[in-house]
């Protein structure tokens, strides 16, 4: 759940969120058998709504089995070789090699702090050659606190690596009016009139795709008049 929650967003801004959803589905049993319409509702403000569905297929998927390889993780809904490989690391201590934003600044930091374009590959080549065995778990924790800290002296490597990518402004994009559509239905159900007018005329026609894309995505279904958050 954390990892997932992590993807994209700030640890501060997460930890509010994480506290909450987990009193309200401490279990994966639990998430698995709520309505969705219930974790996007717990899920509001975190943004990037589509993960709350993930989440909640892969809980449904996970209940199933006691136990997951790294690739059979993989295999669930909105799990990638990140966050895969991280609960490996952190719920198993498994030593597997995994990359993240500040793993990647403390890598960047020691062994290739003039390079430009780092690669990817590069980075998992020195984590596999100095991840200490069995302790996987302990290595990772003080790795991101380590390039955690880097970051907040100011010092980060983020265009020196070929993944980077900056991301776009909130204010005005399709994730905003996706964010807005979804805040909505969760005090009720809304007209489409009223879902597409929520931020005003100039932008009616980003809410007319973002609220096609959440019915298509199935986060939000019609009914014969409104639309409601899906079940």
């Amino acid at each position: 759940m954390s990892e997932i929650m992590l993807q994209q967003t700030q640890v501060e801004r997460v930890i509010p969120f994480y506290k909450k959803f987990i009193k309200t589905f401490p279990t994966a049993k639990k998430l698995a058998a709520a309505p969705l319409s219930e974790v996007v509702k717990s899920w509001q403000g975190l943004g990037y709504n589509r993960r709350a569905k993930m989440l909640h297929m892969a809980a449904k998927e996970f209940v199933k089995r006691k136990t997951y390889t790294v690739a059979e993780l993989e295999s669930l809904a909105g799990v990638g070789p990140y966050t895969a490989r991280a609960v490996a690391a952190f719920a198993r201590n498994e030593d597997v090699v995994f990359i993240e934003t500040n793993i990647r600044t403390a890598i960047i930091h020691d062994f290739f702090p003039k390079k430009e374009k780092v690669s990817e590959k590069e980075i998992e080549k020195i984590l596999l050659q100095v991840l200490p065995k069995g302790k996987s778990r302990e290595w990772y924790s003080a790795l991101m606190d380590y390039g955690a800290s880097l970051k907040r002296a100011g010092i980060s490597y983020n265009t020196q690596s070929k993944t980077y990518v900056k991301q776009s402004a909130f204010v005005g994009s399709l994730r905003e009016a996706r964010g807005a559509i979804l805040r909505e239905l969760a005090r009720g159900d809304a007209s489409p009139v009223q879902l597409v007018e929520l931020l005003g005329n100039a932008r009616r026609a980003q809410l007319r795709a973002a609220l096609r894309a959440l019915w298509t995505e199935g986060l939000v279904k019609k009914g014969s008049e409104n639309y409601t958050l899906a079940d």
